[in-house]
This record gives structure tokens, C-alpha cells and sequence, in this order.
């Protein structure tokens, strides 16, 4: 008997219905796959990951939260990536496939606002984008919130959000909006970077997407929730002074064994934790990192 096939195919079992199963080189694969926010990290620790366990590939797509759900619910991943809680609706739908969703706090997500460079809005408030964002809100033009944009025609706003699949789009309304919904009429983009690319393209433009997306073409107000107007970074996500900041959690079917609890103990030790600290993300805990790690 060939005892190494056989115990490579037991290994298998102890993935999410063989979900990752093993590639061409015999290393066990874990399939990784959902929210947008995460999937630049995501890839950043499957990549050093490598290093650290050559027997162990990980597979990492985004799609947004909503995907990485449903492939939890269908039984396709071994983790699901998101960016928002799971629903009471998802779990029932997971346990009637037979899969227990457990859930992981891997980092924390500072909600930052976008606006084109030539915008002189510096501050914005809770309210205030709740008016340009909410079905019931009036603010539709730069000028009602006393700023003007150059290169702005007719200073109407574009409004610049993210469909309705992905787990920002869903943070964003309930942090922002309350028991609200979206005012239609927003274009409505399938990743992260897209609203950022679109924001620094469009002059009339606002946006917001995960901090790690910002880049020096575009500006980001600090937001005011009734106190004092705080910037988006990392520090102000961990201490809780920023208004929209968001834990990213990553979901197991059940809890984790084998390989796939080998990597999530390893995202959740010091070296994962600064790799997405060097990504932009805070870390769950305090962290000290002596090199850049997974930085570019």
C-alpha cells in the first residue's frame, strides 16, 4: 500500500469537503475566497504563506463578502472572506447544508471617504453623507454644502458606491444610513479600487472604500460624528475615535483543523498580523513589526 497517497487523501478530508484538495505537486490547497476589502491582504499572506509551509498552497479570489458566503454555504472554500457579519439568513442556510459558520476577527478596516484632489471639502459629517447617500437625503449639489469643485459642471454630486454583494456596501448603509436605504441614481462599482479609480477621474465624485485602496490622487476628509473630526488610519480604526471603522473577519465551516487551522493560526500570529499592518489594515492586537512585511 502506498501509505503516503493514502495519508495525502486523509489530509484532504480534514479540509472543508475536500473543498482545497491537493494540486499537482501533492500540496494541500486551501481554497480562500470573498470580500473585496480583504483580497489584496488575503493574497499577500497566501504568498508568504508559501515560505512558511511549502506544503500548503492557498487559492485566494475576491467577489465580494456575498460570495465568499455563498461558496461557505455551498461547501466550495475552506474560508470565507468578509468585510460584514455573517446574516442569521446565511448561518440557517449554511446549517442546512450541514456546515457550522465560525467566525474570525483578523484585522481592523477604517472606512475612508474619497473625493477628487481639487475638492476643497476637507471635513465632512455623519449627517452629511447620510443626506448625499440616503433614499430620503437632498443634498445633490457641492454647493449646498458650501464648497465649490472646479472642473465640476453644474456642481452636481456622483455619487460612487459598491454593489450590492460586497460586505462595504452593507457596512456603509448600516453605519451610515441606520434602518435607511440608498438613494438611487449611484454608480454602483464591483471592487474597491474601481471607486477609487473612479474618484480620481471624476471632479464632481465622492466614494468610500477600505483605506488600504487610497492612493495620493485622491483626498480623504476626516469625518466628523458629532465631536471632533477624525482622519481614517489604522490607529483611529484600533482605539475606536474613527466613526467607520469595521473589524474584516474571515469564516471556517465549523471549527477549523489540519491545514486550514495550521494557516489561521499563522494569519493570527505576530508575522500574519503584521502583514496586514503593512498592508494598511490595524491589526487585532498590538504588534511589532521589524521589517515591511508583505509590503510591495
Amino acid at each position: 500500500m502506498n501509505y503516503k497517497k493514502l495519508f495525502g487523501a486523509l489530509a484532504c478530508v480534514a479540509l472543508v469537503g475536500c473543498g482545497g484538495g491537493r494540486d499537482g505537486s501533492d500540496r494541500a490547497v486551501i481554497q480562500n475566497k470573498g470580500s473585496d476589502t480583504l483580497v489584496n491582504v488575503a493574497q499577500a499572506w497566501a504568498e508568504t504563506y508559501q515560505e512558511v509551509n511549502p506544503n500548503v498552497a492557498v487559492a485566494v479570489s475576491g467577489g465580494g463578502s456575498g460570495t465568499g458566503f455563498a461558496a461557505l454555504i455551498n461547501g466550495t472554500v475552506d474560508i470565507a472572506n468578509a468585510s460584514r457579519s455573517i446574516k442569521d439568513s446565511e448561518v440557517e442556510q449554511a446549517r442546512a447544508q450541514g456546515h457550522e459558520p465560525v467566525e474570525f476577527i483578523v484585522g481592523y478596516d477604517a472606512l475612508a471617504i474619497f473625493l477628487h484632489p481639487s475638492n476643497p471639502m476637507s471635513e465632512v459629517s455623519v449627517e452629511q453623507l447620510a443626506d448625499i447617500y440616503g433614499e430620503n437625503g437632498t443634498t445633490e449639489t457641492w454647493t449646498q454644502l458650501g464648497v465649490e469643485v472646479p472642473g465640476c459642471r453644474g456642481q452636481e454630486i456622483v455619487r460612487v458606491s459598491r454593489q450590492n454583494n460586497s460586505g462595504t456596501f452593507a457596512y456603509f448603509r448600516e453605519a451610515i444610513l441606520g434602518t435607511g436605504d440608498y438613494k438611487l441614481g449611484s454608480r454602483d462599482m464591483h471592487g474597491s479600487k474601481d471607486v477609487v479609480d473612479l474618484v480620481e477621474n471624476t471632479p464632481c465624485a465622492i466614494g468610500y472604500s477600505g483605506l488600504a485602496y487610497a492612493n495620493e490622487h485622491v483626498k480623504m476628509p476626516c469625518v466628523n460624528s458629532g465631536g471632533a473630526c477624525v482622519s481614517p488610519s489604522s490607529d483611529t480604526a484600533i482605539d475606536g475615535s474613527y466613526p467607520i471603522a469595521r473589524p474584516l473577519f474571515m469564516y471556517t465551516s465549523g471549527q477549523p483543523t489540519g491545514a486550514t487551522k495550521e494557516y489561521m493560526d499563522w494569519i493570527l500570529s505576530d508575522e500574519g498580523q503584521c502583514i496586514i499592518q503593512a498592508k494598511g489594515y490595524a491589526p487585532v492586537r498590538a504588534v511589532t513589526c521589524s521589517a515591511p512585511a508583505g509590503s510591495e
